[in-house]
């Protein structure tokens, strides 16, 4: 197997793992309030983080003040506020819709950079985003129905996705180039201490945690936290990073996937219409990147 095609493999199975997240949010949500699973979910994956830095002889970065309090926001939105935001959207709403509006990940943090940042967008970008846009329409925004399809749910979802997109801002931000796993342990640290504190008034001893929701998140803790963070830097660098951002699609497909599967859910014309408008759009962002810059 090629260097090239081992990198393909390592990718679309670290985006398989960020699909199955949405299960296991969704079976988190069922029995554990949302603070406190994302605390348990930091506290596991934490000391996995801090080993795979011994064993890898990976030394901490040196952080002035200024960064210390941009690490902090990231954590706040990117880890903390995407997984609370998460696990408390799903609660209202179905994985298959939840799966298609976390698909738009991508492009959402093109509108925030061009929003927030000042970027000049290109023509590929803002179709991208009119066609993002659609799909999360498709399946948020339909009358007479009710139950798993809730608009307060996908809205929650959402404002998940922008929080994630919030992160990978901030990081844009930082002008101490840390290296993944550094960035990846101090991201679990800082989430861990910024969610216990909430965590804390949500008083989970005094209610009933299942069994499957704390093994939920175990499994998201280990299997995609950490698994998925080796199998996609393994993925990236072996490939082009314009390459490697075509296979955040899979996420979207693998999460709808595995709700049919294991959570017995239907996918209705909307949602397909839905997955269909994201994968354009993230395809589109990906297929202009690879497009070679004209020399002067």
């Amino acid at each position: 197997m090629s260097k090239q095609l081992q990198g393909y493999v390592f990718l679309a199975l670290a985006m398989v793992l960020v699909g199955s997240t949405i299960i296991a949010s969704k079976v988190i949500a069922a029995g554990l309030p949302p603070f406190t699973a994302t605390a348990l979910r930091f506290a596991v994956a934490f000391p996995i983080f801090l080993l795979l830095m011994r064993l890898t002889r990976t030394r901490w970065p040196q952080l002035d003040r200024s960064a210390w309090i941009l690490l902090v926001l990231q954590a706040g939105a990117g880890s903390v506020g995407y997984t609370t935001l998460l696990i408390s959207g799903l609660k209202l709403t179905s994985a298959t819709d939840a799966g298609v509006i976390i698909g738009t990940l991508p492009v959402v943090a093109a509108a925030i950079a061009i929003l927030i940042l000042g970027e000049r967008p290109h023509r590929f970008t803002l179709v991208a985003i009119l066609l993002a846009t659609a799909g999360v329409v498709s399946i948020a925004f339909r009358p007479g129905e009710s139950g798993t399809h809730s608009l307060p749910g996908n809205a929650l979802i959402f404002a998940a996705v922008i929080c994630e997109g919030l992160f990978i801002l901030i990081n844009k931000r930082l002008r101490t180039p840390i290296p993944p796993l550094a960035l990846s342990t101090l991201m679990t640290g800082l989430g861990l201490a910024v969610a216990a504190v909430p965590a804390l008034f949500e008083m989970p001893w005094t209610g009933s945690m299942s069994i499957g929701s704390f093994w939920a998140v175990i499994y998201y803790a280990i299997v995609p936290t950490v698994g998925g963070f080796l199998l996609w830097y393994a993925g990236a660098a072996r490939v082009s990073g314009a390459e490697a951002s075509l296979f955040t699609a899979l996420a979207p497909v693998s999460a709808v996937i595995f709700a049919v599967i294991f959570l017995g859910e239907s996918v209705s014309e909307n949602q397909m219409i839905g997955i269909a408008c994201v994968l354009l759009a993230v395809g589109g962002l990906g297929l202009q990147s690879l497009k070679p810059v004209k020399s002067a």
